[in-house]
């Protein structure tokens, strides 16, 4: 469902979706570019990108389409892997950097919204819920391994270089490839075992 539906039905509602998604979005994008940064890639830093400001962040196509069928995206933070020494390391942290932030931000959500209760319905309840669900589903759509999505990065760093060529030419076909799976439902296990994780990792702190 796109955006503009909500907007239209529930302008408040809106705020409470479009709000913790757009930085979740920024937060995963920042994040890339903080690690490259702190591993010797200033390429992001110099283009201002590492930034909460969502004007740097915004792709026009990617804010369209998540108006219009509810899927979109952000320009990605630029980075340099000739600017980092060891480049396996640096491709596993650099690419893993946006979900490993998407969780924690899940994570944080989810434990102040056991910590405080809020009243069922009530908008500090829902904007966490909200928040916590967006940066979850995020997180296991960047995991899939696909080029362009971090996922395959991430599964890149791990393989020996003729396997890195063929899961690469595979970039070409990626848009159809994910919206394939995406069709097939094959993001629901991954959102519930992240999520599972989360409250398993908040049940060391507070009963669950």
């Amino acid at each position: 469902m796109g955006l503009i539906k909500v907007l239209l039905e529930s302008p408040w509602t809106f705020i409470l979706i479009a709000v913790p998604l757009l930085y979740a979005v920024i937060f995963h994008e920042v994040a890339h570019g903080l690690v490259a940064y702190r591993m010797g890639d200033p390429t992001a830093k110099n283009m201002g990108r590492l930034t909460f400001n969502p004007l740097k962040h915004l792709d026009p196509l990617g804010t369209l389409m998540l108006f219009i069928v509810g899927f979109g995206w952000a320009r990605p933070v630029p980075v340099n892997f000739a600017n980092l020494g060891d480049s396996r390391r640096a491709l596993i942290a650099v690419s893993a950097a946006g979900v490993v932030t998407n969780m924690i931000l899940a994570f944080v959500a989810l434990f102040f919204l056991q910590l405080m209760k809020p009243l069922p319905g009530g908008v500090v309840a829902t904007a966490l819920t909200y928040f916590a669900y967006i940066n979850i589903i995020l997180a296991a759509f960047n995991l899939i391994p696909i080029p362009p999505l971090d996922g395959s990065k991430i599964l890149m760093g791990f393989l020996p270089p003729r396997y890195q060529y063929s899961l690469l030419r595979l970039e070409p076909y990626g848009f159809f490839i994910i919206i394939g799976l995406l069709f097939l439902g094959v993001l629901r296990p991954v959102i519930n075992f992240i999520f599972n994780i989360l409250y398993g990792l908040i049940g060391f702190f507070i009963p669950v």
